[in-house]
């Protein structure tokens, strides 16, 4: 398995674990609003991560053969989170905005974090 899947692994369950706690929040306390605003934002973020994870793939082979290399899908993932903002403003009972934006940054929180644990994991050895 190479390192790039590897990563994605490792992130794509720390991620499924926070959910976890997020759906345990949104059904066990009064703050049903920020859990399932929570929830869509890191499934978004999930969903941008597995996405960006697939087209660096591509990329890579489309290199390695020489074949011309095509976008990484910017305006997809934009496309994505842009969807979960007009959820928030069509239901607005349910969903805050505020928390979907700290939702959709989940992903990255958690690559920052993991490279930090990894770096550090590195210098033990």
């Amino acid at each position: 398995m190479n390192e790039l899947q590897q990563h994605w692994r490792r992130h794509k369950s720390y991620i499924l674990y926070l959910l976890s706690i997020y759906v345990l929040g949104w059904a066990f306390t009064p703050y049903e609003q920020a859990f399932s605003s929570l929830l869509l934002g890191t499934v978004i973020s999930l969903y941008n991560g597995w996405t960006m994870v697939r087209k660096v793939e591509r990329l890579g082979q489309a290199v390695a053969s020489g074949q011309k290399a095509r976008s990484l899908g910017m305006m997809s993932r934009m496309a994505a989170a842009v969807l979960a903002v007009f959820i928030a403003f069509r239901w607005p009972e349910q969903f805050s905005v505020g928390w979907i934006v700290l939702g959709l940054m989940t992903s990255y929180v958690v690559i920052i974090i993991d490279f930090f644990f990894q770096k550090t994991k590195g210098e033990e050895r």
